[in-house]
């Protein structure tokens, strides 16, 4: 069953933005997009916190599309800080990067991602692997009531 629970992408890079987003719309998933640009603003998102204060935070992501090589605090840091708290560490998390660094694959499941995705370059790959990855998470997937 799907879900109406907003997915939460977190990425710096505008062009994997706006193919992300794209990707999303062609494979008609249809999910509210929250996008944060750092890690910063991704934890202040799931936190209600700073720019997003008084947000409802009973309300999680049903997924949360996290790259790894962000400014002011990098993704690993962010999933570490979802892991450690009780209201956010169950919540899916999906790296979806373009690194393809072992240490970054080691430490990434380590800390608790739920996936580890490489960006593909070529972009009707990037369509087919960002379809698959919604249908999964947002169909398929059983998720804890937030």
């Amino acid at each position: 069953m799907a879900t109406d629970r907003p997915i939460l992408l977190v990425e710096d890079n505008p062009d994997d933005e706006a193919l992300t987003l794209r990707a999303f719309s062609k494979n008609k998933i249809t999910n509210q997009i929250i996008v944060t640009r750092d890690g910063v603003d991704a934890i202040e998102y799931l936190f209600g916190t700073g720019r997003h204060a008084g947000r409802d935070t009973t309300i999680q992501p049903a997924v949360v599309f996290l790259d790894l090589k962000l400014p002011r605090i990098d993704g690993l840091e962010v999933l570490r800080r979802i892991r450690a708290d009780s209201r956010t560490a169950l919540l899916p998390v999906v790296i979806l990067t373009t690194s393809r660094e072992l240490q970054d694959i080691q430490q990434a499941y380590s800390l608790g991602a739920n996936s580890y995705i490489r960006k593909p370059v070529d972009f009707e790959r990037f369509l087919t692997t960002v379809g698959q990855l919604g249908a999964y998470w947002l169909s398929l997937n059983e998720l804890v009531d937030s």
